[in-house]
């Protein structure tokens, strides 16, 4: 037999660097960055991270404007009430219904609202669990950026104010004229000019990003920008970024190798015809360093740049235009930037003792439902004892007694697991709350994983809250995931 080797103790100054939770980059899949070659990068919410209360207020009067003034929709909707906390990601909206809902992984409705009034339990199971709810069919929208949070506010404040004005319309067509009229504030300059024009308003420079890319290139990787935004607004985000921020850095084109707008994702990662273009409009065969192309697709950027394989590592926000379809279209590595971990991972440390808390009375639930199991067993073999007993003509008033007795006992366990089951519960709000007052977690649906976390486990190898993270790691670090075990496997 092989004896173990001995793992000697690491002196202090060569202990394992201790990374704060809330500049951690958390692994779903191991990667070694050893390993990677090229990295790249979307701009909107993953290099340009936006302040998202000024976004929204800025797409939600837009888009409003748009459907009283160019629609035809009730000027009642101009004093609407329009929550931009109301929203978060991996909601579900129910365009023929007007609801929202919120699923976990098993797309179980854990909760749902038409207009700002929260559904009873009762409405859910009637409205949502007799059939399977299937996320990709027409009747639903999938909320899954931040782009999409102010849609959802618009379309829940505007059902709200019409039923309380008594006016009857079109849901689906509702949510389809907001989408319309956001999406026409975007390329009309309404949204985009404003930013331009007050990007310190609206964009947070992060003082390590800068660095966290030369730190990539110093080690020798390849980056590249592939973004759905044009060339002109990108420069200018991207100049107000990382201009005059690093010595060596003549402007923040010298930080790519290639850079690509106007991307059209998901497109770009499912179709295979399209070429790239210059912003003039003519294809080109080559892609030069410093230079911004346009369009294009996944197989021209592997033909072209030699982008292919495990060994390259895209980071993005959007679960499906990033994430999703760079994981099912390319063998690209991922690492999705989620805007809402620094917050989330706050809640979390506070909340605790409540979940400690809950993880208490779920134990003890379980030892009162194993005793509750064996007293009605008990409880029931007394009874056949008792009818035995009167067809024999035997006496009764003994085991009648000892039957009461245990009934007793069983009532007082049932009466326990009530109160029990009332503090979960309550517990249970209380977490959700201090977390979000509407929805709760982002990554949880009560006891469950919820499907936007269920989603981030599937198709994120890496997940952080943003890009300069990575300057807490060596650009030869193996990132591991946790062990993963079965029920089977856990004591």
């Amino acid at each position: 037999m092989q004896l173990p080797l001995p793992i000697p103790d690491l002196p202090p100054d060569q202990a394992p660097h201790e990374v704060p939770r809330r500049r951690r980059v958390y692994v779903n899949r191991n990667l070694r960055l050893d390993c990677v070659t090229m990295v790249g990068f979307d701009m909107d919410y993953t290099l340009a991270i936006y302040d998202q209360g000024p976004m929204d207020r800025l797409s939600i009067d837009a888009t409003v404007r748009k459907l009283v003034g160019e629609l035809g929709y009730p000027e009642c909707l101009l004093d609407a009430p329009f929550r931009t906390d109301f929203p978060i990601r991996g909601l579900l909206v129910d365009r023929e219904l007007g609801n929202v809902l919120k699923m976990d992984r098993y797309r179980y409705v854990k909760k749902a609202y038409h207009g700002m009034q929260e559904l009873s339990r009762e409405e859910r199971h009637k409205r949502y669990h007799s059939r399977p709810i299937r996320p990709g069919t027409s009747r639903y929208h999938w909320v899954d950026t931040l782009y999409g949070l102010s849609e959802v506010t618009v379309f829940s404040g505007a059902i709200e104010q019409l039923d309380r004005v008594g006016i009857e319309i079109d849901r689906a067509k509702l949510f389809d004229d907001i989408r319309r009229s956001i999406d026409l504030s975007h390329q009309d300059g309404s949204i985009l000019n404003k930013i331009l024009s007050h990007k310190e308003h609206y964009l947070r420079k992060d003082p390590e990003l800068p660095t966290a890319l030369h730190r990539l290139k110093s080690a020798g990787k390849g980056l590249f920008l592939l973004t759905n935004s044009h060339a002109p607004y990108t420069e200018e985000v991207m100049s107000y970024l990382f201009d005059g921020r690093l010595n060596g850095y003549s402007s923040w084109r010298s930080f790519f190798d290639v850079i690509v707008t106007a991307a059209r994702k998901p497109d770009f990662f499912r179709k295979d015809d399209i070429s790239f273009t210059v912003p003039g409009g003519a294809p080109v065969d080559s892609l030069e360093k410093g230079s911004i192309y346009a369009g294009g697709c996944l197989a021209e950027l592997v033909r072209l740049a030699d982008v292919d394989g495990d060994s390259v590592l895209y980071v993005g926000d959007h679960i499906y235009g990033d994430v999703l379809r760079a994981k099912k279209e390319s063998a690209w590595r991922t690492m999705m930037i989620i805007q809402e971990m620094d917050s989330e991972l706050r809640v979390h440390e506070e909340i605790t003792p409540l979940l400690d808390r809950m993880d208490q009375l779920e134990a003890i639930r379980d030892l009162l439902h194993e005793e509750l199991r064996r007293r009605v067993a008990r409880l029931k073999e007394l009874g056949r004892g008792l009818e035995r007993a009167r067809e024999a003509g035997t006496s009764t008033t003994e085991i009648g007694a000892r039957r009461v007795h245990q009934k007793r006992h069983v009532d007082r366990l049932k009466a326990r697991l009530r109160d029990l089951d009332r503090e979960l519960e309550d517990l249970e709000e209380r977490v959700d709350r201090s977390f979000h007052p509407f929805w709760g977690s982002l990554f949880k649906a009560g006891p469950e994983v919820s499907l936007f976390g269920d989603q981030v486990e599937q198709y994120a190898c890496l997940y952080t809250d943003r890009v300069s993270n990575v300057l807490q790691y060596s650009p030869m670090h193996y990132f591991r995931s946790p062990r993963d075990r079965m029920p089977h496997e856990l004591y």
